[in-house]
Parts: C-alpha cells; structure tokens; sequence
C-alpha cells in the first residue's frame, strides 16, 4: 500500500498552521468514509457531520469528487505507512511476510461494505485502490524473495508465487474474491497469509 497526497491541485501552498486543519479534516473524512461510504453524502452534509464550514472542507479538495480521491487517497497512504512502520523492528522472513498481509488485514478492517461498495463504485476511487494493491503486490514479491534467499522460505519460484499472491490480492481488490466466498478484504488477506505463511515455511 502505497499513496502520494499534497496541496490541492492549482492551489497556493498551505500555511503549517491550514495543512495541520487540512491533515484534521482528512483524518475526520477518512473515519466517517470508511464506517459508512461516501456516495450518499453532500457537501452540505460532510460540513454538518464534520462541524465545519464548506470553506474548511475545500482546503482538502476544490470538489466533492476530488474530495472522496483525496480522502481515499490519505487513506492508503496513512495505512501503507503504519504498516512499514510495524514491519521495520521485524528481521525473520517468515514473520515479515506473515506481518505484512496480517498488518494489510488490520488496516483494512475498518472499512466497511458500505465504503468498499462506493469505492468499486467510482473509478477514480477504485484506481487509487488498484494502484496500491499492485504496491502491495511488489512488497509481498520483494518478501518472499527475501525470505527464499535467506533459506526460511522453501526454495520455490519466488516470481511465480509472488505473481500468483498478486493475483488474489488482485481479486480480493475487484471484489471477485468477496462474491465467491463471502469474506470481506481483511479476512481474504489474513486467509492469504494463512496460505502463504504455511506453505512456504520450511
């Protein structure tokens, strides 16, 4: 996981005191979107929920639309960073790439179905999850890799296991995975975990 966020686009840079009120109210959007989506919602609405003004709610975004990309944005890019930040104190292989998924899984799982249905919803909201699923894809590659070399995974095809764990993680993305089995995205990931973890440990 992985997201880039800065100043809205076409705007003057923020003061340090306006990017902290700014950083606020994309941290309030990010809670309120992931409980309970965000197709639903107004302008007027998000000020309401939010007790701020519209004013306030434009310095993340010039839109509601780029709002929603921002907010998702932030999201990602929030999750991708307390992730690396659990996996950094982390040396053995094994327990890396067991972290990672179950760290993809517990940020994950404060989004609800309501959330996951707007984003799949709204294709520049989707692209942006698209985007850092095929992050997490390569961080997932780079583990296994790591820990084919150091001998504490078994001495398989490390690009095609790698590939294969994109493609599911693909899949749970599209929702494909949820509609044939019924398990959300932070239980598929930790089930991929489960799968990677036991089958590749020697």
């Amino acid at each position: 996981m992985t997201a880039t966020s800065g100043d809205p686009v076409g705007t003057a840079p923020l003061t340090a005191r306006t990017r902290a009120r700014r950083d606020e109210v994309l941290a309030d959007l990010r809670t309120l979107f992931l409980a309970e989506g965000f197709a639903d919602l107004t302008i007027a609405d998000l000020a309401e929920r939010l007790h701020c003004s519209r004013s306030t709610l434009y310095l993340v975004a010039g839109s509601k639309e780029q709002i929603v990309v921002a907010t998702v944005r932030s999201y990602f890019k929030t999750a991708a960073a307390s992730i690396e930040r659990r996996l950094a104190p982390e040396r053995d292989p094994v327990a890396r790439l067991r972290l990672y998924l179950d760290a993809v899984a517990e940020e994950l799982s404060p989004a609800s179905p309501a959330f996951h249905r707007d984003v799949a919803a709204f294709p520049p909201a989707r692209e942006v999850y698209r985007q850092n699923t095929g992050y997490a894809a390569q961080r997932v590659r780079a583990l296994i890799d790591e820990g084919v070399a150091a001998g504490r995974l078994r001495q398989v095809d490390a690009a095609f296991v790698g590939a294969a764990a994109g493609e599911v993680m693909t899949a749970i993305q599209r929702g494909a995975i949820a509609a044939a089995t019924g398990l959300d995205d932070a239980a598929a990931y930790r089930q991929l975990a489960d799968l990677l973890v036991h089958g590749l440990a020697t």
